[in-house]
């Protein structure tokens, strides 16, 4: 008999397939008697259980980076400040100290702190699986327990757990999986972040009706609806095949004719192919980043030459847009001298950094896009400045262009200068959006930045996690001024924030008047399905009415 169970949706994907229950957490016995237990021997179990837990944090932290993303991947630096936390470090050696084992010990420390984010409300009570997740790494270490490897389940598999954390979920191969379904768990947690970036169809927090479920059984995820179907009918399976959305590989316009570019996001060359098997208009993004992390020296120009030319090489009839490199305190390199800022998200990063202390850097990086430009039998390069807030900055990032440009023609090397952007992220390039729009061949609004800075509500504070919507009137003015600023400078303007890959907003969007959006890959069928269904004039005449709006909440009864 077929029962449908709810949950939260977190991936537009569904899939079917056989049950595998997955069961992280490591059961300790009692303890035994304390004046059995040696103190300094469990203590130097725990100091080495310490040391493997960052051996394998680090690993981890390079395969979700080459898998999911730089952004995605910094949670395993969370996870290492955690290993070290003084009060949790602190409540082990105490523990232990009083005649409990290196297991009981830790058990019994991360209890407290787990129960303490279990009672906040909002995405901060999700931060208790980060915590279980540490705390039963450091478990399995000391116990040498035994991890199942969720990278090699049967092919259709649709796995089933209690919770899944970061460093399970990084391990889930997205070509074997049908998807996950979990009892616990929201829509921000980070194994939900991992499964829209690995395309992985999800139901979390599905409750525990969903424990029932035995291991073999057949189940139907829905992410895009937020269910999960046990036992399902054949009925069902067809009512998802149907729904899913298929690939567009063409350009799209609205139902008048208005051409929108719908491309992709990417942060490592795995993803480039993703971005092609979706129908991605090109790449509105392409962090480059990943190329300087996890290394002990720099990439050098003909290393990242092949890397630029690969990523035209995959869209030889579309644009690929460059971001320069985009470090500072909050993305530290460790063969950088970048300084420990309070606040490092107002500090020294971006288009800063690339001017001043990585200038090096920031040439080497130049010269190989200028020379990748140049390569006929490929896509259009575009190349854009991160978090410019000034002219000035601007006009000294162009003049190294030019620089570049000369050196380049002197030793007789085959170049092109590429068209040139900026990434429209602070207030401050909003209010010159005309000036520096005048100076460049387009604009690209990153929203994530872009609402932190309007709304002064830091991307990684969770405790104003709700001021970071890019739906309060202020972000979406400021969008809005962006565009228009941008057409009066006659450069064409994008956008590359997660906004961008919210088919509910698509409309939106349109009628804000951008000529071009970037997303994740998983999004861009969703996307382009909408941009077909869309009227411009409709459009703009909804966008005027959110534009008056006062409140978010007004925006959102308006869309």
């Amino acid at each position: 008999m077929t029962t449908e169970l709810s949950g939260i949706g977190v991936t537009p994907r569904a899939g079917v397939g056989g049950v595998v229950w997955y069961r992280g957490a490591t059961d300790l016995p009692d303890p035994p008697d304390p004046t059995t237990v040696d103190p300094e021997e469990e203590l130097a179990t725990f100091e080495a259980a310490q040391a493997t837990a960052h051996e394998e944090l680090e690993r981890e932290r390079e395969r979700a980076t080459d898998r999911v993303g730089e952004d995605e991947a910094e949670i395993f630096d969370a996870h290492r400040a955690f290993v070290d936390d003084p009060e949790i470090v602190g409540g082990i050696e105490a523990a232990i100290e009083n005649g409990l084992p290196a297991p009981h010990a830790i058990q019994r420390a991360f209890t407290d702190p787990i129960a303490r984010f279990e009672n906040l409300e909002g995405s901060m009570s999700e931060r208790a699986d980060d915590l279980r997740d540490v705390r039963d790494r450091l478990l399995r270490i000391v116990t040498d327990g035994d991890r199942m490897d969720l990278g090699d389940l049967p092919d259709g598999s649709i796995l089933v757990a209690e919770r899944l954390t970061p460093s399970d979920t990084a391990q889930l191969d997205p070509d074997v999986l049908s998807g996950f379904a979990t009892i616990f768990g929201g829509r921000t947690s980070h194994a939900a972040i991992f499964a829209r970036s690995l395309g992985i169809p999800a139901v979390v927090g599905v409750g525990d009706e969903l424990a029932q479920v035995g291991d073999g059984r057949e189940l139907l995820v829905d992410g895009e609806n937020g269910v999960v179907v046990i036992d399902p009918d054949e009925g069902a399976k067809r009512r998802i095949a149907d729904a899913e959305t298929p690939v567009i590989d063409d350009h799209v316009s609205t139902a008048d004719g208005e051409e929108i570019e719908v491309a992709a996001n990417v942060g490592t060359l795995a993803e480039l192919d993703v971005a092609a098997e979706q129908g991605a208009d090109g790449i509105g993004l392409f962090r480059t980043e990943f190329l300087f992390l996890d290394r002990d020296a720099p990439p050098d120009e003909d290393e990242q030459y092949e890397v630029y030319t690969e990523a035209l090489a995959t869209f030889p009839d579309e644009r690929c847009v460059v971001r320069t490199l985009d470090i500072g305190g909050d993305k530290p390199i460790p063969y950088l001298d970048a300084p420990d800022e309070a606040n490092p998200f107002l500090g020294e990063r971006g288009i800063r950094r690339s001017l001043g202390p990585d200038s090096d850097l920031f040439e080497t990086q130049l010269r190989a896009l200028l020379r990748a430009a140049a390569d006929d039998s490929a896509g259009t390069l575009a190349v854009m400045f991160p978090l410019v807030a000034s002219v000035e900055e601007l006009d000294a990032a162009l003049a190294r262009v030019e620089t570049v440009a000369e050196e380049l023609d002197e030793e007789g090397e085959s170049f092109d200068v590429p068209e040139l952007g900026v990434m429209i992220e602070t207030p401050g390039s909003v209010f010159m959006a005309e000036s520096l729009a005048e100076r460049v061949d387009f604009l690209s609004i990153g929203t994530n930045d872009l609402t932190q800075y309007v709304m002064a509500a830091s991307r990684e504070n969770e405790r104003v996690s709700d001021l970071h919507d890019p739906r309060y009137p202020a972000v979406l003015r400021a969008i809005r001024r962006t565009v228009s600023a941008g057409h009066e400078g006659d450069a064409w303007v994008g956008m590359c924030g997660e906004m961008a890959g919210d088919p509910d907003l698509t409309e939106l969007l349109v009628g804000l008047g951008l000529d071009e959006l970037s997303m994740s890959a998983i999004t861009v069928p969703d996307v382009k399905a909408n941009v077909g269904d869309i009227d411009t004039e409709t459009a703009r005449e909804r966008a005027r009415r959110v534009l008056d709006a006062e409140t978010r909440e007004e925006v959102a009864e308006l869309l």
